[in-house]
């Protein structure tokens, strides 16, 4: 959908970012924390140290006990490394940062942020996109897209819309305009001595849109 692209875009406009993708890229790593647990989880992926996605990934296609065994590995680990991030931007009293997840509406990972955003294209665009990464046969792009709510329920859902099929120079304006629009807000989703708290169902940003940057306060 071009999330990737919109957070290099929030960082251009001096927005840290959280990535969970490259949070879980750290992790599997040579020296990585979850390198030995998810070697013995699921014993001959390691190659040079480190964890061989590709045949790690073929060990949980389509295969959701396994998926879920890795998640209960990776999720925590992230999680952990999250907070870190928002400690960290606690401390240097930033006003906003974002937090860019995948999945985020299916883990109901938005009642722990102030607003959500989607990057969003048209269908063919995404399918196009996604077909021209190595090791992404048509199988495999079709099994994500079944485990992911669709592109309209979140742009429903979401706060603010960023369109990427328009162009980067579009996609910028969208979030130079987002960035302006929530700038000075207060923040309820996350307190910041930790206690559990969710936005309030009139929280001004109820807006829809697709959560694959998330934007915290």
């Amino acid at each position: 959908m071009g999330k990737s692209e919109t957070s290099k875009m929030f960082r251009r406009l001096h927005v840290p970012v959280f990535d969970a993708d490259a949070a879980v890229h750290e992790l599997l790593t040579a020296g990585g924390r979850a390198v030995r647990r998810v070697e013995a989880a699921f014993p001959g992926v390691i190659k040079n140290g480190a964890v061989d996605r590709p045949a790690l990934g073929a060990r949980v296609f389509g295969k959701r006990d396994a998926l879920r065994k890795l998640e209960a590995i990776l999720h925590p680990m992230v999680g952990q490394m999250q907070r870190a991030f928002l400690g960290a931007a606690q401390a240097r009293r930033l006003p906003l940062v974002v937090l860019d997840i995948p999945l985020l509406f299916e883990g109901r990972g938005e009642e722990r942020c102030d607003a959500t955003a989607v990057a969003s294209a048209p269908g063919f665009l995404q399918r196009q996109r996604v077909l021209a990464r190595p090791n992404m046969p048509v199988e495999k792009f079709e099994n994500i897209r079944r485990q992911q709510v669709p592109d309209a329920v979140k742009r429903q859902r979401a706060d603010f819309i960023l369109p990427t099929g328009l162009g980067r120079r579009y996609t910028f304006i969208h979030v130079a305009k987002l960035i302006a629009a929530v700038r000075g807000r207060p923040g309820y989703a996350w307190p910041p001595k930790g206690r559990p708290h969710r936005r309030p169902t009139n929280h001004p940003s109820r807006r829809p849109v697709h959560a694959r940057n998330r934007i915290r306060h």
